[in-house]
């Protein structure tokens, strides 16, 4: 019987907000494997003694990303770990954005902005400002040109805290289309699903958002699955991703492209597709099954 860690955070004093982790446990019991939930910085837990360790929900990574890549690499080193560490370590950090748009794959046009570099802020469009490492709209926010000051505060806190500002222009076909999410597990397209945009005008920086709003099933595109594949396979070491979800927008030209890539916790919205869930479980037992 494989024996798999299904990786969260610990919550508290808060309920756990992933929605997915009971689903695939149950789902993995069924397909008569054992699984535990754990949380990442549980220091009693011992890695080594599971097939497999699978990142769930560890979704307060961003705040802690170097710790988190570096206990990333230390289960790395004594079991499997899904997605491998080399590909969290180059995830967590946004700016392999960049990396993308150099290997072709169409991409939010994005700049980078770290501690010490010229405030160098648009003057003649809409743009969103949001950190390197970040999750759930932390820190994330979108400006006019008018509203330049603002934004000269948010960048002096982010850089305060040693964060890398990225900035993009605001994609305007969001308003309409939305954001696409393609899920992919054990290589195949999951399922996808659509939310409506994040970031209403003249919300705070630092005021909490709703992370998925207005989310519902969605049919992706041949155009949409055509980039989703492209930008995997940029990923480094992508034949070894387990699961990847892939968030995609509609350019100026109306043709999708890339606003993010989740590799490290992606929620899966099981609860909008329960289909899903055995070739989930599928897809994990088959991964715990394989070389250490």
């Amino acid at each position: 019987m494989a024996r798999i860690a299904l990786v969260t955070y610990d919550p508290r004093p808060e309920p756990s907000r992933d929605r997915d982790l009971p689903v695939v446990r149950a789902a993995l019991e069924r397909a008569g494997a054992e699984a535990d939930g754990v949380f990442w910085d549980d220091p009693d837990v011992d890695w080594a003694s599971y097939d497999l360790v699978v990142i769930r929900s560890t979704w307060d990574y961003s705040w802690r990303a170097d710790e988190f890549t570096a206990w990333a690499q230390k289960v790395a080193d004594v079991t499997r770990l899904a997605n491998p560490a080399a590909v969290v370590r180059w995830n967590a950090d946004k700016r392999y954005l960049g990396e993308l748009a150099a290997a072709g794959v169409p991409t939010v046009p994005t700049r980078y902005l770290a501690p010490d570099d010229p405030a160098d802020l648009p003057a003649d469009h809409e743009y969103v400002v949001k950190p390197t490492s970040g999750a759930g709209a932390r820190y994330a926010a979108r400006y006019t040109p008018d509203q330049h000051e603002t934004a000269l505060r948010q960048l002096a806190r982010m850089h305060d805290e040693g964060l890398t500002a990225m900035v993009q222009p605001y994609v305007r076909g969001i308003d309409d289309g939305g954001e696409r999410a393609l899920q992919f597990f054990g290589g195949r397209l999951l399922h996808a699903s659509r939310k409506r945009a994040v970031l209403a005008p003249g919300t705070a920086y630092d005021a909490q958002k709703v992370a998925h709003p207005g989310l519902e099933p969605w049919t992706p595109t041949p155009a949409e699955i055509a980039v989703a594949e492209r930008a995997l396979a940029a990923v480094p070491d992508a034949p070894e991703l387990l699961y990847a979800r892939v968030d995609l927008v509609d350019g100026d030209d109306g043709q999708p492209c890339v606003m993010e890539l989740e590799l490290v916790e992606p929620n899966l919205f099981l609860f909008l597709h329960p289909e899903s869930a055995p070739a989930v479980a599928a897809a994990i037992v088959a991964a715990a099954a394989g070389p250490r």
